[in-house]
């Protein structure tokens, strides 16, 4: 009897090992990527739009260790939670995709359009079906570098005695760009996913189809590496993060405003609308948006410059992986403001509303978290979350899997609410809970995902 309780035990523990290798099966890694155009035609611009400077696309990397499949897509521009619904549901069907194993985000361009919705389901669609398609065995290395182009934008500027979107050159913001890389056996590149916090408004102003500094960079890194090689950028925690020389979309801002005033209205302290205000005739108005023009394409290739080194200075690449993708959700106390009206300077006043829903999202990739959030974090967000995980490659990309569900606004950190700026004035998250539950929520997950 005490051999056959000693065997019992035994043979639960070998039970229960093999069931926890079940879920952390390793394999060989295959992976694929594909991008297709989502640019609108002319007949589907809106109204106030001068035209198409730039073609837009929607961009994919599939991959897979045998057991697992999950990926990772990303659109010039915006999207939407139904787009992606319909997406999911096509790859469950026909390739067994499980939805949620695909984090979707967008680069949140300010001056992209978009086509009917329709279009944009199959051609995203198409995008993740060709890199399901196009895999192969492969290989995979990730690093950080650095990039000195963002600064934090909430600035109090004691001369005007107020609070005003500017460059604070003493305030928190993470430098780091994040870059995994895929090749293949061989060493044939496939494709690079990059994630740098910093909002895609330097063409904002333009009132025309443009990809801003993201598109630029994905661009300038998939001339470099030519064939079907596919760069995608990654929003990170960029909630508070400008482009830190900026000053062409200011001095535009300024005229618009000035138009405006010259017929009554006053909008110093709101967003601008688009489409009317700039006199493209008008010699000043002409250098400034031809100066926006080119300040894109210098941060793309700046930052496109630092993802080619960090590639080429990785040593180690591993094909033989683990792979884990999964979803959860965190409840945040809200808020709703009742004194609202103006975009800076002034102290919110609120009432408690109705609690927040926010998906959170992960795919382990081997030894690399790729978090997902879908809002619009602040940078010391996903700074606490980095420096808690037990995982050196920590990555958190936002504006994930149509980042408007949450119906928050803006995710300030709790250190940044006595900010009076329109992120945190217009944030309808209760101070105190969103940061916490992000964090311990991802934290959470990385840990389920490798224990």
């Amino acid at each position: 009897m005490k051999f056959n309780c000693i065997a019992l035990v035994c043979a639960l523990l070998l039970a229960s090992s093999s069931m926890f290798a079940a879920e952390h099966v390793r394999g060989q890694l295959k992976a694929g990527a594909a991008k297709v155009d989502v640019t609108p035609s002319p007949d589907q611009l809106r109204p106030n739009s001068y035209g198409i400077l730039d073609h837009t696309h929607v961009r994919a990397i599939v991959f897979t260790n045998g057991t697992t499949i999950a990926g990772l897509a990303n659109v010039d521009g915006n999207t939407n939670q139904r787009v992606i619904d319909a997406v999911n549901e096509r790859l469950e069907k026909e390739f067994k995709i499980p939805a949620g194993n695909i984090i979707y985000s967008s680069t949140h361009c300010h001056s992209t359009g978009t086509v009917p919705q329709d279009e944009l389901i199959e051609r995203t669609y198409q995008a993740v079906k060709q890199a399901y398609e196009n895999m192969v065995p492969a290989k995979v290395g990730v690093g950080n570098g650095v990039c000195y182009l963002n600064v934090k934008r909430d600035l109090f500027d004691p001369e005007r005695g107020t609070w005003w979107e500017g460059p604070d050159y003493d305030g928190k913001s993470d430098k780091t760009v994040g870059v995994i890389y895929f090749e293949s056996m061989d060493g044939k590149p496939i494709a690079t996913y990059y994630n740098y916090a910093m909002h895609a408004v330097i063409t904002g102003q333009l009132d025309m189809i443009t990809v801003d500094f993201p598109g630029k960079s994905e661009e300038y890194i998939e001339s470099a590496y030519k064939d079907d090689f596919v760069a995608i950028f990654a929003s990170g925690a960029a909630g508070d993060q400008n482009p830190l020389y900026f000053q062409q979309t200011f001095d535009l801002r300024d005229i618009r405003i000035a138009d405006y005033a010259k017929r009554g209205e006053d909008i110093s302290n709101k967003m601008p609308p688009g489409g009317t205000g700039l006199d493209r005739n008008d010699p000043e108005t002409a250098r400034l948006m031809g100066e926006q023009k080119r300040m894109a394409e210098s941060y793309g290739q700046l930052l496109g410059e630092e993802v080619r080194y960090v590639i080429m200075m990785m040593r180690r690449f591993e094909s033989d992986v683990t792979l884990e993708a999964s979803r959860s959700h965190i409840t945040v106390p809200g808020r709703r403001q009742t004194n609202g009206g103006g975009r800076a300077g002034y102290a919110g006043e609120y009432v408690d509303a109705d609690p927040i829903t926010l998906e959170l999202g992960l795919v382990m990739l081997d030894n690399i978290p790729i978090c997902a959030v879908a809002g619009e974090v602040y940078n010391q967000i996903a700074v606490d979350l980095k420096n808690k995980s037990p995982y050196k490659f920590t990555m958190m990309t936002t504006i994930t899997d149509g980042h408007n569900q949450g119906r928050g606004g803006y995710i300030p950190d709790d250190e940044s609410y006595g900010a009076e700026v329109f992120e945190v004035l217009s944030s309808g998250y209760k101070q105190g809970y969103a940061q916490s539950g992000i964090v311990n929520g991802l934290l959470d997950m990385i840990h389920a995902a490798t224990h």
